[in-house]
């Protein structure tokens, strides 16, 4: 399923290994650019989802595996969102501690890579593992296993080689917390040959139906300066109406209702929603915990995250007659994947929260692997695209280390 389109000529010959991949929202965007990729993902529920897709998956845990593996002998561009959650800089200033922990070992793996590289004696990756093994929250290491794939790629040769393939393109994304997490990955992949770049996006402001942040690292080895995606639509500012911002070629938003319409242009058996409905946050805003954020029809989603189930959709009139939840499909689709993802296994809600948008994700690929802007047709696949059949009878429990 990863092969180029008929009506687009091949990409430059890039193979994708996606650690902590969950359910697939940058393979998906591989896939409807003619990109092959490989996801990492431990989580059984996230990993039924993509046998449901047809995405390529190893069952298990990044920490286990590494480049010179046969299944990845092939790959070079890395890409990767690991968890996430203990660098927020909220709270009681845990988020700052774990930033600063990260650190010293981002640099302490440094210093093991250029040991490595001269032949002298030191502290080996083993030792720094050990260490990362003792923390209190795993997933505070877990942030460190990108920039190890990358390391040991340009240490020792992979399956079937005889010297080190490097990975030529390095593509990173998570919350904007971690940008300073990038920040300190740059001045390690610059040091070691790579060019780099690292900043927060609005995914509004590249068609994605939602207001979301991310913060994106991409390195490209070599000396050409790296490319980031250009907004293509404007930023949402709360009471601002749609289109009224208008300026240098940029579209306006895109609406959860622009979203909804849409599919029900292409999907027949789409449930249709009444629209002028008000989505209430769970959440409170402004600091008030009673002052529960608002987004109407007419605006864009608010951020989905695994939460996103405990909002209520009402009427936009002053009655606010009750009109359900979101379906997973909906919820999906605020966040650009197709009405018909399969969604699998337990917790979807979390899947979709935590999934990266596959629109955005195009953006992104495009841009770091210097494809050509993503035109129409690329947007007609991905809104058009189901699962193959022969796919939805995929166990949901491979083994550690199996591909699909």
């Amino acid at each position: 399923m990863t092969s180029a389109p008929p009506d687009q000529s091949p990409p430059a010959p890039y193979r994708i290994v996606d650690l902590f991949a969950g359910p697939g929202g940058l393979d998906l965007a591989a896939e409807v650019l003619g990109i092959p990729s490989i996801g990492i993902e431990w989580d059984d529920d996230a990993v039924a989802t993509r046998h449901a897709a047809g995405l390529r998956t190893v069952h298990g845990d990044v920490r286990l595996f590494a480049p010179d593996d046969p299944e990845f002998s092939d790959c070079n561009v890395l890409a990767g969102g690991p968890p996430c959650q203990t660098f927020s800089i909220a709270g009681s200033g845990s988020g700052r501690k774990a930033l600063d922990l990260v650190t010293g070992f981002i640099h302490r793996m440094h210093g093991w890579f250029k040991r490595e590289k001269a032949g002298k004696k030191g502290e080996t990756w083993e030792d720094i593992q050990r260490e990362l093994d003792k923390l209190d929250d795993e997933r505070t290491g877990l942030v460190l296993q990108p920039l190890r794939w990358v390391l040991e790629a340009m240490l020792r040769p992979r399956h079937g080689r005889t010297a080190p393939q490097p990975f030529d393109v390095v593509i990173l994304e998570q919350v904007p917390a971690v940008l300073e997490v990038w920040h300190e990955y740059e001045k390690v992949l610059r040091a070691i040959g790579y060019q780099t770049d690292a900043k927060v996006f609005h995914t509004e402001q590249y068609g994605v139906p939602q207001t979301r942040r991310r913060a994106v690292l991409v390195a490209r080895l070599g000396d050409r300066p790296v490319d980031m995606p250009s907004p293509t639509h404007q930023q949402y500012r709360k009471g601002s109406p749609q289109g009224e911002a208008l300026f240098g070629g940029k579209g306006a938003w895109v609406s959860m209702a622009d979203a909804l319409h849409e599919v029900y242009e292409h999907v027949a058996d789409a449930p249709r929603r009444t629209m002028s409905f008000c989505v209430v946050s769970n959440y409170g805003s402004g600091g008030n915990p009673k002052a529960r954020g608002r987004r109407r029809f007419d605006e864009p989603s608010a951020t989905i995250t695994g939460k996103w189930k405990r909002n209520r959709i009402v009427s936009a009139d002053a009655f606010e007659v009750d009109m359900g939840r979101w379906s997973n499909a909906e919820a999906g689709v605020f966040q650009s994947f197709p009405f018909r993802y399969p969604w699998r296994g337990n917790d979807q809600a979390q899947q979709i929260g935590n999934a990266v948008p596959p629109r955005f994700g195009v953006h992104v690929l495009s841009a770091a692997l210097e494809l050509d802007a993503p035109g129409d047709e690329v947007w007609q696949r991905l809104l058009r695209w189901q699962p193959e059949q022969s796919t939805e009878a995929a166990a949901p429990d491979v083994p550690v280390g199996t591909v699909r």
